[in-house]
């Protein structure tokens, strides 16, 4: 899961590394549009995604019949849900107007948000299959995807946006286009890998293709929440974005060159993330509590070593890892001066981001996910409401409203922790009712 996500990580770092070519502004606007995309569609894909906790209980309880049941459950939400993602994506268009964006970077971040936005039925369909083959712990189907899915993208990506080779020199438009297509390409494989033989026999695949209410019931309750977390998060994390992309061009592009390589951090720990709860699921459906100690202590191990690691080298080499961004023959100074000095908060907050995936993953895998919602929702919220007081009224210098951004995440590092170390979400009597349909 972590090579899955680290590939991931990978063609969205080449994406905006081809944008960087044209212009700052390019950077900045497809980080804009990829977020704000990311916000209209993370409702529905927290729900799909929690598909891999239900999965893996059934799994780990012995029921492996119930296991393609839950993707049919997720695909029929996908499907019934792309009505409303047209309804939305018409909604949040006007959001980059909202937050006082230069017109020109209006025109780009509208160009790359809804080539997005038509491509979100094959991104549900993809987070289903991804989250399925996790639960029943085949994660290396999902790597085998991803990397093909990049090795396509890449090129494509290239070629579209520079006009190469025939094709239309499509610019920010090519970018997000290729990534449509390759994650359209990478459903076409899932597909291939749940209707092998062996795989098809072993899980009675195909007397699945039904409506099964009492699954759909768990799915929709133990999900919901997950899926709300999920949307307060990346929606208070795009309004900080689009607040703070509104003190310039430098200072949105110097914000999207740092998220660039946090993704490094980031990414592949949401593939530990899905291990973990994928892991914890399974010893849930199981019964067999005493094997979350195991999981919990090898996810820490895992994430805080490589996060380390990272934080090193972000702190050393700060300043040649903003220039790899440079735009050719343009003044890069102003954005190169405030990214470095950036790089120094995101080395502070990634260690906090490998607490909080791996808590995250454990309590989402016991089924905690109501306690998760109200507490991600409550702190992101008040980091949402301050940063709008700083930037919008109190005239806050960008790295003061940075340090907040900082500060909020090692607050949230430190409440998970609490969480964890407690014994609420082991109690027998709430793991049953996580467990009954």
């Amino acid at each position: 899961m972590v090579v899955s996500q680290s590939a991931f990580a990978l063609m969205i770092f080449t994406d905006r590394l081809f944008l960087s070519r044209i212009d700052a502004l390019h950077i900045a606007s497809a980080l804009g549009g990829g977020v704000t995309f990311f916000v209209s569609v993370s409702l529905f894909l927290g729900v799909m995604s929690y598909a891999t906790a239900l999965v893996a209980q059934y799994y780990g309880a012995g029921q492996l019949h119930k296991c393609p049941r839950v993707l049919t459950q997720g695909i029929l939400m996908a499907v019934a849900c792309q009505p409303l993602l047209l309804v939305i994506a018409w909604l949040m268009s006007g959001i980059f107007v909202a937050m006082d964006h230069p017109p020109q970077q209006v025109v780009l971040e509208k160009q790359y948000y809804f080539v997005m936005m038509a491509g979100a039925l094959f991104v549900m369909a993809k987070a289903c299959f991804a989250a399925y083959f996790c639960g029943i712990g085949r994660t290396r189907v999902v790597m085998i995807t991803d990397v093909i899915g990049v090795l396509l993208n890449i090129p494509l990506t290239w070629m579209l946006v520079f006009g190469k080779f025939g094709f239309p020199e499509l610019g920010i438009q090519g970018a997000a286009l290729g990534t449509v297509i390759a994650t359209a390409f990478s459903v076409v494989i899932y597909t291939v890998f749940y209707f092998n033989r062996f795989h098809r026999e072993r899980f009675k695949v195909l007397a699945s293709f039904h409506y099964d209410p009492a699954i759909l019931r768990r799915y929709i309750r133990l999900g919901l929440p997950s899926g709300f977390e999920t949307f307060v998060g990346a929606a208070t994390f795009n309004f900080f974005l689009l607040l703070f992309q509104s003190y310039g061009v430098a200072e949105g592009a110097a914000m999207a060159i740092v998220f660039n390589w946090d993704m490094l951090n980031y990414v592949p720990l949401i593939g530990l993330n899905i291990a973990v709860t994928s892991l914890i699921g399974r010893a849930v459906g199981a019964g067999d509590m005493t094997r979350t100690n195991q999981v919990m202590a090898a996810g820490f191990l895992l994430a805080i070593g490589y996060s380390l690691v990272l934080a090193v080298v972000f702190i050393v080499f700060r300043f040649q890892l903003i220039m790899v961004f440079s735009t050719p023959e343009q003044d890069f100074s102003e954005i190169a001066s405030l990214g470095s000095r950036m790089m120094l908060g995101m080395a502070t907050y990634v260690l906090a981001d490998a607490v909080i995936l791996v808590s995250a993953g454990v309590l989402r895998g016991a089924g905690d996910t109501r306690w998760l919602m109200n507490t991600s929702m409550s702190l992101h919220v008040l980091m949402m409401v301050s940063q709008f007081i700083m930037i919008r009224y109190l005239d806050a210098d960008p790295l003061v409203s940075w340090w907040g951004f900082v500060a909020m995440l090692l607050a949230l590092a430190v409440i998970y922790l609490r969480r964890l170390l407690g014994h609420t979400w082991r109690k027998p009597s709430r793991l049953a009712r996580v467990m009954a349909e």
